[in-house]
């Protein structure tokens, strides 16, 4: 009997001394699924700021490329608007050799007729006369003559009777018509879609001599511009207040 009880004694022991390994075992595996979660949670926070190091790169790197793109095309366009600077320039000496050779007489001045010339197309105002500054570059850019606005193809009269002395391709203007109104006094005509009158021939007042074409801009226009004493005026001080 003290034999049998020893051993159940012992086998006791054992087996409270397994259920506490038992019980560790589990506490440990506890503490690993917890730490393995931590673990998985770490890394992907740690991934998703992987990730958005790359995206913020990626849009660093797409920024940097976009300003040195943007600072290419400003130097280009400044390179252009130098260059169209220089051949405008060159375009209005030339012009102004145009109007100044071979001189004509009319009956009807056109001078007097100051504020109450009609005008040569219907139609907004696009741009002005005058000294104003480049609103892409910021640079002042001067306009001998004004746009105005127009359906493509409508007709373009003369304000003013008087004798054409050009009548073709221009630099800047594309097709343009200047007619001489005598006594230093002249109409031109620019941006035509086509030209109706020949170099020589005699103009009425309210004739068609074009179409109106399309601007540099790419939008349907006329170039005027109207010169007394042989210099530019602003043609909205001499055109009618109204159609």
């Amino acid at each position: 009997m003290r034999d049998a009880a020893r051993v159940v004694r012992q086998t006791l022991a054992l087996a409270s001394m397994d259920q506490r390994r038992v019980d560790e075992l589990r506490a440990s595996m506890d503490r690993l699924e917890k730490a393995n979660a931590q673990l998985a949670e770490q890394a992907a926070s740690l991934e998703k700021v992987r990730e958005a190091a790359r995206v913020a790169a990626d849009r660093a790197r797409r920024a940097a490329e976009a300003r040195a793109a943007l600072i290419r095309e400003v130097d280009a366009r400044r390179d252009l608007a130098a260059q169209m600077a220089g051949e405008l320039e060159m375009a209005r000496q030339r012009l102004a050799q145009i109007v100044s050779s071979d001189p004509v007489e009319t009956a009807l001045p056109l001078k007097p007729f100051r504020g109450s010339i009609d005008w040569p197309l219907r139609g907004r105002l696009l741009s002005w006369f005058g000294q104003r500054r480049n609103p892409r570059f910021g640079t002042p850019a001067s306009r001998n003559g004004i746009e105005i606005a127009g359906a493509e193809g409508a007709p373009v009269r003369a304000v003013h009777e008087g004798r054409v002395i050009f009548a073709d391709v221009f630099t800047g203007l594309g097709q343009l018509v200047i007619i001489d109104h005598g006594r230093l006094a002249y109409s031109l005509y620019g941006y035509l879609g086509s030209i109706g009158v020949q170099k020589g021939a005699a103009v009425a007042h309210g004739q068609a001599v074009g179409t109106v074409g399309t601007s540099p801009a790419g939008n349907p226009a006329l170039y005027f511009e109207l010169r007394i004493d042989g210099r530019p005026v602003d043609p909205v001080e001499w055109l009618k207040e109204s159609w």
